[in-house]
């Protein structure tokens, strides 16, 4: 593990001192999405640590959990290698090579876990509590390198992306993978995404959405996160789309 505190101590420097500041940060096509991924990971992983194995509905349930979990990461990675990866490399030849070769690496991760579940599935009940803590812990390295693997993306690529796109063409790019996003992925997307926003973000990130979707998509995504925000999260969120935080937005 390599805990970086000048990294840390840039970052406070560089917001302490005025002649530093150079206006609005960079598009950080990174950011949301890793937040989303953050959550869902941990949760996921958490869930399949307590989960009851004796319990066949439990069981049934929390193993559908880390299979769409690993769903959606290999869709990620598809994404990522088909918008990012190929952003970075037209314009820097190489600088996506060693993280997309750990993408191939998480491929076979991702396959390998999934097997691990399918195993877990068909396996007896006596035999649960242990094949269930073994992919508990197999989970949890996948888990770990993708943490790191993500803090090399928002450091490394997002330094080559500022460094060769405007924020004009990085919106761009980003609008082209979200358009490229299925539905129900989205949806499945959202609801880890927009809760584990800072209010900021969530407010600017939903006023966006309510100006350009459809109203009844916009008021979906409202209705799938609300029951994932505290009472003064959504009460703080309606506020700042100026909307009634009592009764239902008007469509």
């Amino acid at each position: 593990m390599n805990i970086d505190p000048r990294e840390i101590s840039a970052l406070i420097s560089a917001h302490s001192d005025p002649s530093t500041c150079t206006g609005a940060p960079r598009v950080d096509m990174y950011a949301g999405i890793h937040k989303a991924l953050r959550a869902l990971m941990s949760d996921t992983l958490l869930a399949l640590g307590r989960m009851d194995v004796t319990d066949d509905l439990e069981f049934a349930t929390h193993c559908e959990r880390v299979m769409e979990l690993l769903d959606l990461c290999r869709s990620h990675l598809q994404h990522e290698n088909e918008f990012l990866h190929t952003a970075i490399e037209a314009r820097a030849p190489g600088a996506a090579r060693v993280l997309e070769c750990e993408h191939g690496e998480h491929e076979k991760a991702i396959t390998a876990l999934a097997a691990g579940v399918t195993q877990l599935l068909g396996c007896a009940t006596a035999a649960r509590p242990a094949a269930a803590h073994a992919l508990y812990r197999q989970l949890a390295l996948f888990i770990a390198h993708n943490y790191e693997h993500m803090h090399a993306e928002e450091t490394g690529h997002n330094s080559v992306l500022w460094a060769h796109y405007s924020d004009e063409e990085l919106v761009g790019i980003h609008n082209a993978l979200v358009a490229s996003i299925p539905q129900p992925e989205m949806m499945a997307i959202l609801r880890w995404l927009v809760p584990f926003m800072s209010p900021p973000e969530r407010t600017a990130m939903l006023a966006d959405m309510r100006a350009h979707a459809p109203a009844p998509v916009f008021k979906a995504v409202l209705d799938s996160v609300k029951s994932h925000l505290t009472p003064y999260e959504w009460i703080k969120l309606m506020r700042s789309l100026n909307l009634p935080a009592e009764t239902a937005p008007p469509y």
